[in-house]
């Protein structure tokens, strides 16, 4: 029978577990709980805090289930619902800053000259990493951003212009990875 949990599409265990299958529920917690975490990991949050807030996304998501129609994926249908639990819980702390200091450290890099995304969402003010990855990593809307945020509208478009335009600086490749020598003679 887990056989069978494990060939099941998303929607089909979606509408199972909405009729109260917890096993099919569980299926779907197995398979997107890794990217809940790393996106509230990516939009700020501590391992711990980002851990929390995902078990409280899938118990809103199983006790919503039956809201889940399939129009998209169920990853990016909780990772939602994980979005916009920590923009509530960060209002609720009041820890919301305007600004944080940039690093301009050059970009750390592996080996092979590919550069770490989170790294480098690291070194984006809050504000700008938060938009960028409500975004693009949890796929909100820039209005359903300055809903949630209570920001401007234009203030979201700029805070997530500004963070891709930073992250693309950032993530190309320099110089010295493209083949050049940098030995000193």
């Amino acid at each position: 029978m887990a056989q069978a949990l494990i060939d099941r599409h998303d929607v089909e265990l979606a509408a199972l577990a909405a009729a109260g299958g917890r096993r099919e529920f569980g299926e779907l917690v197995r398979r997107h709980g890794s990217a809940v975490r790393a996106l509230l990991r990516r939009m700020g949050a501590q391992p711990s805090l980002a851990d929390d807030i995902a078990q409280d996304a899938f118990i809103q998501a199983f006790e919503r289930c039956s809201e889940f129609r399939g129009e998209g994926t169920f990853s990016a249908w909780v990772r939602r619902i994980a979005a916009r639990l920590y923009i509530k819980r960060r209002a609720k702390e009041a820890r919301y800053v305007a600004e944080v200091e940039i690093d301009d450290a050059a970009p750390d890099t592996d080996q092979a000259g590919l550069v770490d995304l989170d790294e480098a969402l690291r070194t984006l003010s809050e504000p700008e990493r938060l938009c960028v990855s409500l975004c693009h990593g949890a796929g909100l809307s820039h209005p359903e951003i300055a809903t949630a945020l209570n920001l401007p509208l234009g203030t979201v478009k700029s805070h997530v212009k500004r963070g891709l335009d930073r992250l693309r600086a950032r993530l190309q490749p320099q110089p010295e990875t493209l083949g050049r020598s940098t030995h000193v003679r």
